[in-house]
């Protein structure tokens, strides 16, 4: 007993040593916290400052960087005695997922993961993160909690954002900070610190996984598996504090014990909350249903997900006057959040036995009695390739186990996504089974489920997203167990041609893979035609869209034959080759079907009234996904621009001046195409020389017995925002009957599944072009209020019109949206490339 009592006081001193040599923020940045925004590169050097002079208690990894090249790095603090077997504590938490073989080696210990500035301009949280980090290693309160836990510390997960933030605010500000509403350097221009360097916002990429940033943490995440996740995030400037328990919805693979401990920790910051006179709530506007964002993700994994919010986010700067006449400070906002930080951490190591225990519960119920009505969704082999292999590397980084069935199973039951009924089918050689006894149970539940359940309509984004919707897979939901065998990816159907130097090569138009293929070609001046109509070649069938490479097109391009091989090998793309241009069925390949595609120049615009995350959609799109940059162009120069130079011009989702779009207008009449995109698409409707009509369902009363009761105006207060769910969408899925003759709908079969967010309805065109429309019946999943399915009934979702010479392409829903709805980026390309050519 004495011995140990020796080493419990060399141990105290060791620490009060190295407590005396790790600096304060204040002391390490020269300036008190609050004062002035900590520019990222200095919150890195202070964390790094941490590791080195306490490096038995905090390890700083690095998990990748930015857009702009910003490093992303986590700490790790725990107390000496755990630091010193840290990857043994990691790995047993793994094992007791699952997700790890074997058995935990020793007691496993909960760890708790603070995640701070998704939004780069709630410049708060930087500032906060370094104040809980300096408590927890110097506050002998802390010391327990560090014995008994592991606390992770992600300082900034937007150092593009936020740096876009401090750097313009320090630009604004004067000497003193201006407190009045009215200054300037409360009034952040777009694009705001918010996003990301795509425009991309990150809480709502961490299930899509489409940005760099996104892709590193997650990553990083699931290797650590924590058992607590705080996401810390700002709001409107007049807003109390907001912690848990979250509003409904709650999505329904919520667990009790994820509500109850939700409250445990609310509770505990209530009590600090309470002693210092803060005003906070709880329980209203920040549900758990949408599964992307930094609360729902960990909690699908297992973890206790929370969002904290402060108010202030980038209109509060360093000081501001709020609505009750007091001044909000960035000092209030700092301790705001580090105490909700530090209450996070003590909560969750003082019921550490509780936390552990219902975490194994939840990992073993995924493994082996997994809850809810299906066990197993089944993806048809016969699917497109591309598609399939896009699916199960997305299905990968989110460590979600699949494969073939193990025994022969002719005949079964199952939900067919497509046809919304319950079927009789034969399970196929190589069809891709995934069952929810695996320890991402949850999450394929979350993401699979045919229906998303809604115990409360009010909620504030996309209520539908299942994936075989968004990729466009036929699949099948089954109430019964499958087993598999593991595999990895699908077998390759790559073809290369047999002769050295054919008459042509020939590539089909089926998926995105096709799209970036033929990029890859008009990046090499290589000629492209396509097909108007199906053709049959060397008795082989080929539809409409497909590309051909013809020797004449390319005959002063060097190299031909290797280059088109070796960048169809690139995307691991089949590659068919013709010896003769002349078809057994349909065009040849020198007809005038064979349409030669030119190389578009594409301006994308942006500015003031442009929504900078569509922007951003769009921008990223065609940079990181498609490889073809877009000139990006600033509505405020669009009369200093020679349009003529201009192919394509593509309208992100904003408002519009009639100036500017008259400007396009006479483009378009000179044989410009013109791509407008969901909200853009008003600036056109119902306006003299465009096609474009919205719905009208308003109905004068053929008689006294269809006006109006006077009753029926009598309405009630507390129910306003009820009422007006009536007339809302939140991202809800509508079948669309697609004409897959049109250009715009080439590489599709006759029904795409499509992602609504516009309320209004569009009238057929009686001239142009009805690619895509939506029939009666087309509601799949979502919240869809009733004025709105009546709105919808017999409308246009993709549309083409003419004017002059020129096309305008109406994509009333986003094909793009977030750069999670995979099936829908064929159809932007067609848009881009094919269509008017």
């Amino acid at each position: 007993m004495k011995k140990i009592l020796q080493i419990a006081v060399l141990l105290f001193l060791v620490n009060e040593v190295v407590a005396q040599n790790i600096q304060s923020p204040e002391q390490f940045l020269g300036y008190p916290l609050g004062n002035r925004f900590t520019p990222h590169h200095r919150v890195v050097d202070y964390f790094e400052h941490l590791a080195s002079v306490a490096s038995n208690r905090v390890k700083l990894i690095k998990y990748g960087e930015s857009y702009e090249y910003r490093p992303l790095q986590i700490a790790v603090i725990s107390a000496p005695e755990n630091m010193s077997k840290l990857e043994e504590i990691r790995t047993n938490n793994l094992k007791i997922t699952g997700l790890m073989e074997g058995l935990p080696t020793s007691n496993v210990l909960p760890i708790t993961w603070l995640s701070y500035t998704v939004h780069g301009n709630e410049a708060v949280s930087p500032e906060s993160s370094m104040l809980t980090a300096y408590e927890l290693l110097t506050s002998s309160k802390s010391t327990q909690w560090l014995q008994n836990s592991v606390v992770i510390i992600d300082p900034c997960l937007n150092p593009d954002g936020h740096s876009r933030y401090v750097n313009w605010y320090g630009q604004m500000a004067g000497e003193t900070p201006n407190v009045s509403p009215y200054a300037r350097e409360h009034y952040e221009p777009a694009p705001s610190g918010r996003p990301n360097h795509y425009m991309f916002d990150l809480n709502r990429d961490w299930a899509w996984q489409s940005q760099k940033e996104s892709q590193a943490r997650t990553a990083i995440y699931q290797q650590w598996m924590p058992h607590i996740h705080a996401d810390f995030h700002e709001m409107d400037m007049n807003s109390p504090y907001y912690f848990a328990p979250a509003a409904e919805p709650y999505h329904s693979e919520v667990t009790a014990w994820q509500r109850e401990f939700q409250t445990t920790i609310g509770k505990n910051h209530a009590k600090y909350f309470d002693k210092n006179n803060w005003l906070y709530f709880t329980k209203e506007t920040f549900d758990l249903l949408y599964p992307s964002y930094g609360d729902t993700w960990p909690t699908f994994h297992g973890a206790i997900g929370m969002t904290y919010e402060q108010g202030g986010s980038g209109r509060a700067g360093l000081g501001i006057i709020i609505e009750n006449g007091d001044t909000l400070t960035l000092k209030d906002r700092i301790e705001h959040h580090h105490i909700a930080g530090i209450s996070t951490v003590e909560a969750t190591a003082t019921n550490k036995e509780k936390v552990v225990q219902e975490f194994k519960n939840y990992f073993n119920a995924n493994n082996n009695n997994p809850t809810g009505t299906y066990k197993t969704y089944v993806i048809a082999a016969d699917n497109e390739t591309d598609k399939l292999n896009e699916l199960l590397s997305y299905l990968d980084k989110q460590q979600i186990r699949y494969g073939y069935a193990k025994a022969n199973l002719p005949k079964l039951t199952g939900y067919n996504y497509f046809t919304g009924k319950d079927e009789s089918f034969s399970l196929q050689k190589n069809d891709i089974v995934i069952n929810t006894y695996q320890p991402k149970s949850v999450l394929i539940k979350v993401l699979f489920n045919p229906k998303t359940v809604l115990a409360d309509s009010a909620t504030y984004d996309a209520t539908a997203w299942a994936i075989p919707y968004s990729y466009g897979l036929k699949s099948f939901a089954l109430t019964q167990k499958i087993d598999i065998e593991p595999l990895k990816g699908v077998p390759s159907q790559t073809i290369r041609p047999n002769t050295e130097k054919p008459y042509a090569y020939i590539a089909e138009w089926k998926s995105f893979k096709d799209l970036q293929f033929l990029v890859k070609l008009l990046n090499k001046n290589i000629k492209v035609r396509f097909a108007e109509k199906d053709f049959s070649l060397q008795n082989k069938k080929y539809k409409a869209g497909t590309l051909a490479i013809t020797r004449t097109d390319n005959e002063f391009v060097k190299d031909l034959d290797n280059l088109v091989v070796s960048l169809a090998t690139e995307l691991n793309q089949p590659l068919y080759y013709a010896s003769t241009g002349f078809a057994n069925e349909g065009a040849d390949l020198g007809s005038s079907n064979m349409h030669f595609l030119k190389k578009p120049h594409v301006g994308l615009l942006t500015g003031d009234g442009v929504g900078t995350n569509a922007f951003g959609e769009l921008w990223h799109f065609f940079d990181q996904q498609l490889g073809y940059p877009a000139t990006v162009v600033n509505i405020s120069a669009l009369s200093n621009l020679k349009l003529s130079d201009f192919d394509v011009m593509v309208l992100p989702d904003g408002n519009y001046g009639s100036y500017a779009t008259s400007q396009l207008r006479a483009w378009v009449q000179q044989g410009g195409k013109l791509i407008a995109m969901e909200g853009a698409n008003y600036q056109f409707a119902d306006n003299e020389g465009y096609e474009l009509k919205k719905v009208n369902t308003t109905e004068k009363p053929k008689d006294d017995k269809e006006k109006k009761n006077w009753d029926d105006y009598l309405l009630k207060y507390g129910d306003r925002e009820r009422n007006n769910l009536s007339d809302y969408v939140a991202g809800s899925i509508f079948k669309v009957v697609l004409d897959n003759t049109h250009p715009l709908g080439y590489g599709y079969e006759k029904e795409y599944y499509s992602l609504r967010q516009i309320t209004d309805g569009f009238e057929y065109f009686k001239r142009g072009w009805n690619v895509g429309i939506i029939k009666e019946n087309a509601y799949i999943d979502g919240f869809t209020g009733y004025k709105v399915k009546q709105k919808l009934k017999n409308s246009l979702v993709f549309g083409v019109s003419e004017i002059g010479r020129g096309t305008i392409v109406h994509l009333i829903d986003n094909p793009i949206f977030r750069a999670s709805w995979s099936n829908g980026k064929l159809l932007m390309g067609n848009a881009i490339f094919l269509v008017g050519q």
